[in-house]
């Protein structure tokens, strides 16, 4: 069954997505604005965007109408209607606020998220089927509303950004969507082991950490998505177009990991990399040093966690936790030195 909460928050009409996110933004306005109804709305919210059970029963093998409605619904159903221009960003002292200013993440994080909401967004327009094209919109809506987040976070530390470049419609809209997909499969994997690291370490205020969560959760929710999207696209397109298929989502994890590979190899010419912002990120939320072995058993047990909640019908993104379980074999924790 679908989580009871997120229909307190679910339009009954089927909901006509714009590019400029109109009627979406009209659903954010079920969120109260005074009180403890604002804590209770916040609440019912955020439990709806972490468990979710589709409401019919039997198998979805991937490319069936019970899978597209399953993992169409799931972004619908599971949406998390907070406004960025009332989140109540923590006053941060002196010390705490030069180590998030001081940051090197900001200006790419800002564009990632520009990027991926014209990509999301021009790719939902050549999809003909209105439940997959709705989700897709939505997808693109909350991928702006991160960079909204960020935005009025910058404005309120005095981060200053550099000037945005132009964000340019790409030519092949399926293949922008699916780099900035499996792009987010894997940043997405990480990110969820950083922000986890930077909770325990207290490197950071906690209410600086939970400002932050719905977004990190709505990530773990768009890689399901993407990686449901992937499987039902393959298996519904003609038999004869598959491998051409095939070779492209090979071709585009080739690239997303040699961007990875190159930027962390301090290697990368370009400061559009979309892997700036979690691979920085790892050399800045924790004032202790990070045993290798200790980061991928986070990453691996947050991934599980954020993505347990819904149901487990849908597909799990395995790419990269299978290679990092195979990489954690040959990996040895350091020795923790006595007092």
């Amino acid at each position: 069954m679908s989580s009871p909460q997120s229909k307190a928050f679910r339009q009954p009409a089927p909901l006509d997505v714009a590019d400029d996110g109109t009627n979406i933004a009209t659903l954010t306005d079920a969120l109260p604005s005074a009180g403890a109804a604002v804590l209770e709305a916040v609440a019912a919210a955020d439990a709806a965007a972490r468990r979710w059970r589709f409401d019919e029963d039997g198998a979805a093998p991937a490319g069936s109408d019970r899978h597209k409605r399953m993992f169409s619904q799931v972004m619908r159903e599971t949406f998390n209607p907070y406004k960025p221009a009332v989140i109540p960003w923590p006053v941060l002292d002196p010390e705490a606020q030069q180590r998030l200013v001081s940051l090197p993440i900001w200006d790419t994080a800002v564009q990632v998220e520009g990027r991926a909401r014209l990509r999301i967004r021009s790719y939902a327009r050549t999809v003909q089927d209105p439940a997959v094209r709705e989700a897709l919109e939505l997808m693109g809506f909350e991928e702006g509303r991160h960079k909204e987040v960020l935005s009025h976070l910058v404005a309120f530390y005095g981060i200053a950004l550099k000037p945005e470049p132009d964000y340019v419609e790409p030519k092949d809209p399926e293949r922008a969507f699916m780099t900035t997909g499996i792009s987010e499969c894997v940043d997405s994997f990480f990110a969820f082991g950083l922000f986890e690291m930077a909770r325990r370490s207290g490197y950071f205020p906690e209410a600086l950490v939970e400002t932050f969560e719905p977004v990190i959760q709505e990530e773990g929710r768009h890689i399901l998505f993407f990686t449901n999207w992937l499987a039902w696209r393959r298996r519904t397109m003609p038999w004869w177009r598959r491998p051409w298929f095939t070779l492209k989502t090979l071709s585009i994890w080739i690239l997303v990991i040699r961007e990875r590979i190159s930027f962390a190899r301090g290697m990368s010419r370009s400061e559009k990399s979309d892997a700036a912002f979690t691979l920085t990120s790892a050399q800045s939320v924790s004032n202790q040093e990070v045993d290798p072995a200790d980061l991928m058993d986070i990453c691996l047990a947050e991934n599980d966690r954020r993505l347990a909640g819904y149901d487990p019908r849908l597909r799990r993104p395995n790419t990269v936790p299978r290679g990092i379980r195979l990489a954690r074999l040959l990996i040895r924790p350091k020795r923790k030195r006595q007092a």
